[in-house]
């Protein structure tokens, strides 16, 4: 086997990959439309959740562009509220292990007192620990198979390979994050449903 050619291969795969993730962003930040979008992916979402068992939800805070899960979760949140259910519902968003390089999730509420991470992005502070059953992923790209692209850091495949039992895992992105000739690498796990502002991406049925 021949390490240094493998070596090379990984090392251009790696580079194709910074730039597609650069030139998405750069598009997503530019999308004049990106409201109206955002508008038609929280009705999408909302619809989406109709119907599901998960009383905890994972889910992240926006940054470059992304779409905004929480409105809709809060919205998930209060209507658990009316329906007077047993169990609470409770949000979740990720606190970042430097170290082990890995994802824990800790209780989210609007109004909750917020620090910024090593990374510059608002976490919650001093709130509870959560083990989501669900788990809304942002995706800079996606595509058929429920493959992900991301932002290379590796934090949520790390997180999910230690998570037990696995969360259901949704990625959610913009109509112009799909991808056609996307190949996946072998460390990379699929989503189990990914939304866009058209609707249901993946699983195609």
């Amino acid at each position: 086997m021949d390490k240094s050619k493998d070596a090379d291969t990984s090392a251009t795969a790696s580079f194709l990959k910074g730039q597609l993730r650069k030139a998405l962003i750069e598009q997503r930040l530019g999308m004049p439309d990106r409201l109206a979008r955002a508008d038609l992916l929280q009705r999408v979402m909302r619809i989406w959740l109709v119907g599901r068992p998960d009383t905890v939800i994972g889910a992240y805070w926006p940054i470059k562009g992304e779409f905004d899960p929480l409105p809709a979760l809060h919205r998930w949140k209060e209507d658990g509220e009316l329906m007077e259910e047993t169990q609470r519902r409770r949000i979740g968003l990720p606190v970042i292990d430097k170290v082990h390089k890995t994802l824990t999730f800790h209780a989210w509420y609007p109004g909750c007192q917020m620090e910024e991470d090593a990374y510059g992005i608002p976490k919650p502070k001093d709130t509870e620990l959560i083990v989501p059953t669900l788990l809304f992923v942002p995706c800079v790209g996606y595509s058929a198979g429920g493959y992900r692209l991301g932002y290379g850091g590796g934090f949520y495949d790390r997180t999910l390979a230690a998570l037990e039992p696995r969360p259901f895992t949704v990625g959610l992105g913009f109509t112009n994050g799909f991808l056609e000739d996307f190949e996946p690498e072998a460390h990379d796990l699929p989503l189990d449903a990914i939304l866009n502002d058209n609707g249901v991406v993946w699983p195609t049925s």
